[in-house]
């Protein structure tokens, strides 16, 4: 019920002392001046999608970056806001929960409050559906009280994932309207900021004043990009997954005679599972990004356990723990093309119970292979955005299914000569992302909602907030924004060789870089991992002591911030018109040329090479 949003909470003593710490902000947010150094304007990811994205995008595409800069900062064009006058802004849970959601609620109330006592939030019940529906909340001291840096979105609730369809983006804009609101702020992940970027641009078409912000919120961490470092959530998730993964290693090690088989939530990508595996080093990993690398069949990764439980068994080891990501089924060839022809039967009208005899021959036969909990799982209906049901197939069962399988097999061949082989299922995800959120969550996603404030004091429409140097103490993050639009990329696919097809411009999920500093990480230690047992448990979220201020592996290991590299070439570019002048040497002259035309040669060939690496999707 309604009534249910925004009650005061029953705090434990750990809640209670958790709801009075109060994070703290960059020297560039603090105060009751915003700075902005709007940047040059921006580009698309994929230079060939430009034009693409240039018909959807009209309004939005090729806004500048904005960075926030502190008080003491020398910026000759900076922008410096000294007048707030009151205003009216809204925000909304548009995605699945994630620890630290509500903190962008509380740093964007604070922020609207710090700098006009006048100024209004609403939050609005029960997700996108509140939102066309005008269901809101105001947020107040007293609303807030028992929600900081609490777990869950049960502070306003959320409901669909979606702000799309023609009917939607209507019922938005008169909510917008109706409700007089100079901003609207977007929670949510890949998904929900997609929808934030094109509800933005639908807005500045129909000359609405209110202005769309979207904040990376999302336990997936696959809303990554050069302006995006990091998701809200995902620290926390990661934590919690990896002291759950220790215990089970722990009991692995005691008992000497199971091996656990751990589906992770996360959705498409392997972020959570490698992030998780950093930390606790269990024996294996199963990274979907390296599945659909090397085109990996169910029967070669089967094939890859069942040669490492043989492998640990002639050290005397008849336990383990191995990691499966929940978007593995879609990552494997064959099980996804299964998936994507019952998809489309089930669009088709087909009923489920018919479903086996229009398959064609070759999924027919897999299907048949299949055993009978699969089998009822694989034929659940997609969701809203056309995946499967992620969280409901058991992929972890069947590959501890097929693995005793083939190991009772070669057991009596006796090519094995271990322990019968006993495997034991687990799947973690929501006991996770309903977690008290870490610091660094409680942290990024309080700044974020500061963030937001400025964002909407500055004007601008369709921008994410960003945060970069966010392995560094938070006194030395890089604040700004960054439009939508330049995070978005369109797929293509052919359906046969005379047709090719043009995707909706979206932000796509970032897949696990196998060329990143993370997964070489992973790879330099994963032989050790499986046969030395390093186990290693980081414990429950720590909140004081030696754990509090620990951060992501992935994030810690990654040489990022982009935003802090764009302005150090912009303060490269300046000096070079401040050195090369009319009435400079020639000798001057004539070596800026000679290096201009390298760097420019360079930089060509960089962007032509990436260009031309668009796949069909």
């Amino acid at each position: 019920m309604d009534s249910d949003f925004g009650i005061p909470r029953e705090l434990s003593p750990l809640q209670q002392l958790r709801s009075q710490y109060h994070p703290e902000l960059p020297p560039c947010l603090q105060g009751t001046t915003v700075r902005v150094e709007l940047g040059d304007g921006t580009t698309v990811a994929k230079a060939g999608d430009a034009h693409i994205i240039a018909r959807a995008f009209p309004h939005t595409l090729g806004q500048p970056l904005a960075h926030f800069l502190r008080a003491s900062a020398k910026v000759p064009d900076a922008q410096i806001i000294t007048e707030h006058p009151a205003k009216r802004v809204g925000i909304v849970f548009s995605g699945r929960q994630a620890p630290g959601g509500h903190n962008v609620v509380w740093g964007l109330y604070e922020a609207l409050k710090v700098h006009n006592a006048k100024n209004t939030l609403l939050g609005f019940l029960g997700g996108s559906e509140g939102l066309f529906a005008q269901k809101t909340l105001e947020i107040t001291d007293d609303v807030l009280q028992t929600y900081k840096n609490q777990g869950g979105f049960d502070l306003l609730g959320r409901t669909k994932d979606q702000i799309r369809t023609t009917e939607q983006v209507n019922a938005a804009l008169k909510a917008c309207t109706d409700l007089k609101l100079d901003g609207l702020v977007i929670i949510g992940g890949v998904t929900s900021n997609t929808d934030a970027a094109h509800l933005a641009e639908f807005f500045a078409e129909a000359k609405c004043p209110t202005k769309v912000v979207g904040v990376p919120v999302t336990i997936n961490g696959d809303l990554k990009n050069q302006f995006v470092e990091a998701n809200v959530g995902f620290d926390t998730t990661c934590k919690v997954n990896s002291q759950l993964i220790s215990n089970i290693c722990t009991d692995a090690l005691s008992a000497e005679k199971y091996y656990y088989f751990v589906r992770l939530m996360g959705r498409k990508h392997s972020h959570v599972a490698l992030e998780c595996t950093l930390q606790s080093h269990p024996n294996m990993v199963i990274l979907g990004e390296e599945v659909t690398a090397s085109k990996l069949t169910i029967f070669d990764i089967t094939k890859q356990i069942c040669d490492a439980v043989q492998a640990r068994a002639e050290q005397d080891k008849n336990h383990g723990v191995i990691l499966i990501p929940e978007g593995l089924v879609e990552s494997i060839p064959e099980l996804y093309a299964l998936l994507k022809e019952i998809h489309g039967l089930l669009k088709e009208g087909v009923h489920v119970d018919n479903i086996s005899t229009q398959l064609s021959p070759w999924s027919c036969a897999l299907f048949e292979f299949l055993p009978p909990f699969i089998k009822r799982q694989l034929l659940l209906h997609p969701e809203s955005d056309d995946s499967a049901q992620l969280s409901q197939i058991e992929t972890e069962k069947l590959l501890a299914y097929l693995v005793e399988t083939e190991m009772n097999k070669r057991l009596k061949d006796g090519t094995y000569k271990g322990k019968k082989f006993n495997a034991i299922c687990h799947f973690f995800g929501y006991q996770a992302r309903g977690s008290l959120p870490s610091k660094f969550d409680c942290d990024y996603a309080y700044v974020l909602g500061h963030v937001c404030y400025h964002i909407l004091a500055a004007g601008l429409n369709g921008y994410m907030a960003t945060i970069t140097n966010l392995k560094s103490p938070v006194n030395k993050w890089k604040c700004g924004a960054a439009p939508i639009t330049t995070m978005m990329t369109v797929k293509r696919w052919s359906q046969n060789s005379g047709s090719t097809s043009i995707g909706r411009p979206v932000i796509h999920p970032a897949a696990v870089d196998l060329k990143g500093k993370a997964y070489e990480l992973l790879r330099q230690n994963a032989q050790r991992f499986m046969m030395e047992d390093m186990y290693r448990n980081p414990g429950p979220v720590q909140y004081d002591g030696p754990g509090a201020d620990a951060k992501a592996v992935s994030l810690c290991v990654e040489d990022q911030d982009y935003m802090g590299r764009i302005k150090k070439l912009q303060e490269y570019l300046d000096q070079v018109r401040t050195i090369v002048k009319p009435g400079c040497s020639q000798d001057v002259l004539k070596a800026a040329l000679s290096v201009m035309s390298s760097v420019t040669d360079v930089l060509t060939t960089i962007s032509s090479s990436s260009t031309s690496g668009q796949q069909f999707a």
